[in-house]
C-alpha cells in the first residue's frame, strides 16, 4: 500500500510547471548552481545572469521537465551559457591579440573598416540561435571536433554539422568577404 501511495504522488507531478513546485526548484537550487558555475568559471562572465536565464529556459519548457529531471537540466543549460560566454570571450580576446592596437603602417580608413566589421561580426553571433551559436564558436573558437562537441551538447554529429553550416551560412550572408579555416 505505502509504496503504491508513493507512485501516485510522483504520478501526480509528470513537469514542474505548477508555482509551488518551481519556486521550491528556485529556493532549493539556485544558491548552489550559482557557486558552481562561480567556482568553475569565475565572477567575470556573470554567474547570477546565468543562473537566472536557466530558470527562465527551464520555466519555458517546464511541461517537457520532471522534478527529477529539474537539476540536471538547469546545471546543463547554465553551463552551455557559461561556455557559450567563455567561447564569446575567447573570440574577442584572439581578435584583440591578433589586431593589438599599435601603431600600424594601417590607414585610419582601413583600421575604422575592421573595427566596424568586428563589431558587425559579433551582432551577427548575437543573432544566431543559441544551439548554432554554441556549436560554431566550439568548433572555431575552441577547435573542437564536430565528435566531440556532440558529446558535449548531448546531440548527433549531424545536428552538430548542420548547426556548424547554418551558422557559417548566416555568417556568410551578413558579413561581405567573411572566411574561416
Amino acid at each position: 500500500m505505502h509504496n503504491q501511495q508513493s507512485s501516485l504522488k510522483k504520478d501526480l507531478h509528470k513537469n514542474i510547471c505548477q508555482d509551488s513546485i518551481f519556486k521550491g526548484l528556485y529556493e532549493r537550487l539556485a544558491n548552489d548552481l550559482h557557486d558552481f558555475l562561480y567556482y568553475k568559471y569565475g565572477g567575470k562572465l556573470s554567474p547570477s545572469d546565468k543562473v537566472q536565464e536557466a530558470f527562465i529556459k527551464l520555466w519555458e519548457n517546464c511541461k517537457n521537465i520532471t522534478p527529477g529531471k529539474a537539476k540536471s537540466y538547469l546545471y546543463t543549460v547554465a553551463n552551455n551559457l557559461m561556455l557559450n560566454e567563455v567561447k564569446h570571450q575567447k573570440v574577442v580576446l584572439k581578435y584583440q591579440h591578433e589586431n593589438p592596437k599599435t601603431p600600424t603602417s594601417e590607414s585610419p580608413e582601413f583600421l575604422l573598416e575592421k573595427q566596424e566589421y568586428f563589431k558587425k561580426y559579433q551582432e551577427v553571433l548575437a543573432s544566431l540561435t543559441e544551439e548554432q551559436r554554441i556549436a560554431f564558436l566550439l568548433n572555431k573558437a575552441e577547435g573542437k571536433r564536430h565528435e566531440e562537441i556532440a558529446q558535449i551538447l548531448g546531440v548527433t554529429r549531424k545536428v552538430v554539422e548542420y548547426r556548424i553550416y547554418s551558422a557559417f551560412k548566416v555568417l556568410k550572408a551578413e558579413l561581405e568577404g567573411f572566411n574561416i579555416k
